[in-house]
């Protein structure tokens, strides 16, 4: 995979003398949490500021994915790059890159990763912990702007598989609430139908209990084709949630 600069960010990298991968690999920065080390090497973000805009830089070292295509593995960060770009073509909304790069070495595997910070938006988790004192027009706005995003997901073909809450952005407009996605390192085509597509929903509908039954309904109306059965979908959502609660 060759190098990639967004059109849009050329310049300010440029200006900066950030827009090749040993500048932005050796840039010091601090890490905004621990490196993540689940797979043997390390992957650790930073916040870099630029001008008036912001990013988050992402590196990592061996921290590798192992696929069919990829069976001695491939930097985790290189998947998540070609998910980006696949939702960018298939107009999914989500977090947008400006760069990314990948290195071998000898015994090593590098990648940098950078995407435009959502600087203005809030992730779901956030209305969730505020959600008694959230008003109810800007309650009905989150689930339709949630059940909107789904819906354009699975309409893609695409599954996310992590759909949680604090994988989902939002934004208030004037309108109600755009919405948007991160963390597309799993994404996978939809493969089994409406199989997938309740796996997908069901994590998210379980991690936001602080949701009524009318909220999720809200939610599913928004989310699915007009004339859809709702209830069938009621009652799909409710047996997977029944049964992942019973297996912890």
């Amino acid at each position: 995979m060759t190098d990639f600069i967004a059109a849009e960010d050329r310049a300010r990298l440029e200006r900066h003398g950030l827009a090749d991968f040993d500048a932005l690999w050796t840039l010091q920065l601090d890490a905004v949490d621990e490196p993540n080390t689940e797979r043997g090497g390390w992957s650790s973000v930073y916040r870099l500021e630029l001008d008036d805009a912001a990013f988050y830089l992402k590196r990592q070292s061996n921290h590798l994915t192992r696929s069919l295509l990829h069976p001695l593995g491939e930097p985790t960060f290189a998947r998540e790059f070609r998910n980006i770009q696949r939702y960018q073509r298939l107009q999914i909304p989500a977090l947008q890159a400006s760069f990314f790069a990948a290195r071998r070495l000898p015994g090593e595997q590098r990648a940098v990763l950078l995407t435009r910070a959502l600087d203005g938006w809030q992730d779901l988790d956030h209305w969730l912990q505020a959600w008694p004192r959230v008003g109810e027009a800007q309650r009905q706005a989150i689930l339709r702007a949630c059940g909107e995003l789904a819906r354009r997901l699975h309409r893609a073909g695409q599954m996310h598989g992590c759909f949680y809450p604090k994988h989902i952005f939002l934004r208030e407009t004037p309108g109600g609430f755009a919405a948007r996605l991160i963390d597309l390192e799993k994404t996978r085509p939809l493969l089994l139908g409406e199989r997938d597509r309740v796996k997908d929903l069901e994590p998210l509908l379980r991690r936001a209990g602080v949701w009524s039954e009318a909220e999720v309904r809200a939610l599913l109306a928004a989310y699915l084709a007009p004339g859809a059965d709702l209830e069938h979908w009621w009652r799909r959502l409710g047996a997977r949630r029944r049964h992942k609660e019973a297996g912890q």
